[in-house]
């Protein structure tokens, strides 16, 4: 008898998180992949309808803050608060009462900390017993990017958890700047998958369903997902000097079984001791008396609850632990890790 629960993420509703500074061209990308007719399915969840720009897509109202767009998606605005939100749409989704849909794209302002998002997608019972948190896509303005970056903490943190990272307006911006602004994005989140748009063109395909979980059931992306090769091989030719310096992103890889008991009574003592620390922390582990890679994902310190996938997704059964993290570097963690042998 296992002592976790088996991952039920086809169960759930994947949430998109969308986040990036202001006008960094979120709207402009929402425009785009919803007119695509692969993404006909989606909710997507907004502060004020007009903030988002959709109107020419509207088709018809279907209730006082959801309506139906030409695409086939679902646009509602976010009532209040965003727990009760997401807890009203799927009662509303269970009883029949909203048009169907099969994820969730949530884009905040420009200036929101995506942290508490995160803390509710992965740990609050009522939500995640009908969502999952998929994956968070950063928008980055080429032209203004890397002020934004210098001024405000909030911009580096968007950047910084992400999985995805969109440069926008690569058009408008010199090449200079654009390179500039890319090398450093590679360096602050070496694990983010990295592209240049222009007019939020982009496949689709490339943003989403990017969680450790394959809804299609072929294969578990727990590689692609964690992607901590990157985060093992870090460039130093950036000046970090900067105001992301105090970004850290690194991996640590456990190449025997881990005891349970032991991983996770040092895990705490690291949620106790730097959890305002921890921006981010997702990890797939090889534990002691389990065939299949026990999953872990926390932001701070609030994590989901350990589940465990349907498979290996190659013959490599070592466990790696990828940490985003501000002013906390590797050191520091093994260090905490070696005292507990």
């Amino acid at each position: 008898m296992s002592l976790f629960d088996r991952d039920r993420s086809s169960d759930r509703l994947p949430v998109a998180l969308i986040t990036g500074f202001l006008g960094s061209g979120k709207t402009t990308l929402l425009n785009r992949v919803l007119g695509d007719p692969r993404m006909a399915r989606s909710l997507v969840l907004v502060n004020e309808f007009g903030e988002v720009g959709l109107d020419h897509l509207f088709m018809e109202q279907v209730g006082g803050d959801m309506v139906l767009l030409q695409s086939g998606c679902v646009c509602c605005t976010i009532q209040g608060d965003l727990d009760r939100t997401l807890r009203d749409i799927a009662k509303r989704r269970t009883a029949g009462t909203a048009p169907p849909f099969d994820r969730v794209l949530l884009e905040t302002t420009g200036l929101a900390d995506p942290a508490p998002i995160l803390q509710l997608l992965l740990n609050n019972p009522m939500i995640s017993h009908n969502y999952r948190l998929d994956g968070v896509i950063t928008t980055v303005d080429a032209v203004n990017g890397a002020r934004q970056l210098d001024e405000h903490p909030e911009a580096v943190k968007q950047a910084a958890v992400a999985d995805r990272l969109l440069i926008s307006k690569t058009d408008l911006a010199e090449i200079n700047a654009s390179a500039g602004l890319r090398a450093r994005l590679e360096e602050l989140n070496p694990g983010a998958g990295l592209y240049e748009i222009v007019d939020g063109d982009i496949d689709p395909a490339l943003l989403f369903d990017s969680g450790p979980f394959d809804p299609v059931g072929k294969s578990d992306r727990v590689r692609a997902w964690l992607n901590a090769e990157a985060h093992g091989h870090r460039h130093h030719h950036v000046d970090r000097s900067r105001h992301d310096a105090h970004i850290a992103s690194f991996c640590l890889t456990f190449e025997e079984p881990l005891d349970w008991d032991r991983f996770n009574e040092w895990l705490m003592a690291v949620r106790a001791s730097w959890g305002d620390k921890l921006l981010r922390v997702k990890g797939v582990l090889n534990v002691v008396g389990e065939e299949q890679p026990l999953v872990i994902h926390g932001v701070h310190r609030t994590f989901h609850p350990p589940t465990l996938l349907a498979r290996w997704p190659d013959a490599d059964r070592r466990s790696r632990l990828v940490f985003i993290t501000r002013d906390l570097g590797r050191t520091e963690v093994e260090a905490s890790w070696n005292a507990m042998a």
